[in-house]
C-alpha cells in the first residue's frame, strides 16, 4: 500500500498546556469536535475520537510538550495505523506553535485527512482560544 506523510503548523493564542489538554482530555476533546472521545492519558493507553471513527494508542506523552500516537480511521485498511506527532513550542506572550506530523497515511485517504485536521481540529481549537 502506498502511503504519504503530512506536516502542518499552527499557532494558537493559548499556552501549550491548554492545547495539550484540548487533545488529551476526553471532555475537552469532545467539546472541540462535538463528538465523543475516550482518551487514555497513559503511555500505552488507547484512545478513540469522533464517535469511534478514529482510534489508536499513546506512544509518548510529555504534557505541554509532545504527543506521539498511532492513529487510524475506521475506514482504513484493516490493521493499518499511521503515526501522529504533535510538538508544542512557545510562540511568545502565552501563544503556542504546534507542529503536527502524520506519517503512514494511505494515499487514497491523504486529501481527506489533510483537510480534516484543519477543518475539524485546528480551526475549532483556534476559535475556542480566541485566535
Amino acid at each position: 500500500m502506498l502511503t504519504k506523510s503530512l506536516k502542518q503548523t499552527r499557532t494558537f493564542n493559548a499556552p501549550a498546556a491548554t492545547i495539550y489538554e484540548m487533545l488529551m482530555d476526553s471532555k475537552k476533546h469532545s467539546k472541540v469536535t462535538g463528538a465523543t472521545a475516550n482518551i487514555s492519558t497513559k503511555v500505552g493507553g488507547k484512545f478513540s475520537a469522533w464517535d469511534g471513527y478514529c482510534e489508536g494508542a499513546n506512544l509518548e506523552l510529555k504534557p505541554g510538550k509532545k504527543i506521539v500516537q498511532t492513529w487510524r480511521g475506521s475506514d482504513w485498511p484493516e490493521g493499518h495505523y499511521s503515526r501522529t506527532t504533535y510538538a508544542f513550542a512557545s510562540a511568545g506572550r502565552g501563544k503556542t506553535k504546534m507542529t503536527f506530523t502524520q506519517s503512514g497515511i494511505p494515499e487514497s485517504e491523504f486529501e481527506g485527512v489533510k483537510k480534516g485536521w484543519i477543518e475539524f481540529y485546528w480551526e475549532p481549537m483556534a476559535k475556542m482560544v480566541g485566535g
